[in-house]
């Protein structure tokens, strides 16, 4: 029970922020213009991952008790949220923020958990008792491989109304639920403020979208459920609990190998913005907003219900 009350705090804030934020884009014109890439039609606000940040920061800070994970979590959130929201800007003003330096910061923040003690130390041994652990670069590889993909896959997803916030609803959902079952209360209680501001940003975020996160919302949500990850799913180093975070962020996931695969058929550059996304694909093949996003919700419903099945059979 006592994870309900950050849930519901965080949900509170989003909700009260939204409309300020809301109001704040539109004023200062921070908002996101059509273009033959986008589906939207009109300029829509483009400040919703800010009102996510503050919403999750001050639940964090008001009811986590760890402080590494919540650190972890704040610095490397902030530095992340500000670098898309600078990248916000630029969209804005129909320019682009060079891709190095995002490349650069996206590295260096995903070794930040590192100096906690949140990482990836090993896994264990299927033939016998005990574990195998990692030499030290494998673990910042690993770790550091693992943060930085689901930070950016999140942010790939971005490309439909709702999308991204209902998949990481839904992920963190799960992650919330294998926390409790193995009595990871850091990790919940983060999990759920995650669920509480995502539900909430939804509201305003299903199509028609009254407002967007943003890169600045997509590459925090993205970075912090990738920490909770690690911090809770992957702490225990098991076969069966490193398949819990794959699994409830199977959707990001796929899409991000369907389209890399894609790109790479087709010769391009893999991080070369086209419409090959999985909801691009849906939508050209005749299926709405709403259904595609209806689709995507369901098949990471499917997942994430699969990694609870994985938990419990592994308790």
């Amino acid at each position: 029970m006592h994870y309900l009350l950050p849930m519901l705090t965080s949900f509170i804030l989003v909700a009260l922020l939204v409309p300020v934020m809301k109001r704040i884009a539109v004023k200062t014109q921070f908002v996101d213009r059509p273009s033959t890439r986008k589906i939207h039609a009109a300029p829509i606000p483009l400040l919703g991952g800010v009102a996510i940040y503050i919403a999750c920061a001050a639940s964090i800070v008001l009811f986590s008790r760890n402080g590494n994970l919540s650190y972890a979590v704040l610095i490397g959130g902030t530095i992340l949220m500000l670098t898309g929201l600078t990248d916000d800007w630029f969209k804005t003003r129909s320019k682009d923020f060079p891709v190095w330096p995002r490349l650069i910061i996206y590295i260096a923040v995903s070794a930040v958990p590192l100096f906690f003690g949140i990482q990836i130390i090993g896994v264990s041994n299927l033939h016998f008792s005990g574990m195998i652990f990692f030499p030290v670069w494998l673990v910042w590889l690993g770790t550091m491989a693992w943060i930085f993909g689901i930070t950016n896959m999140i942010n790939f997803i971005d490309g439909v109304d709702g999308l991204a916030s209902g998949i990481v609803t839904i992920a963190s959902a799960a992650l919330l639920v294998a926390a409790i079952v193995k009595r990871q209360e850091d990790s919940a209680l983060i999990a759920g403020i995650l669920v509480g501001a995502c539900l909430a940003f939804l509201a305003f975020n299903f199509y028609p979208a009254k407002i967007f996160m943003g890169d600045a919302g997509a590459i925090f949500l993205g970075y912090t459920i990738a920490v909770v990850a690690v911090d809770g799913a992957f702490k225990s180093a098991t076969f069966v609990s490193i398949l819990v975070p794959v699994l409830a962020l199977g959707v990001p996931i796929l899409d991000t190998v369907i389209v890399f695969t894609r790109r790479l058929l087709k010769g391009g550059g893999l991080h070369r913005a086209d419409k090959l996304h999985t909801h691009h694909s849906l939508m050209q093949w005749g299926l709405s907003q709403t259904q595609t996003v209806s689709f995507l919700y369901l098949v990471g419903a499917l997942f994430s219900l699969l990694s609870i099945i994985v938990v419990l059979m592994g308790v």
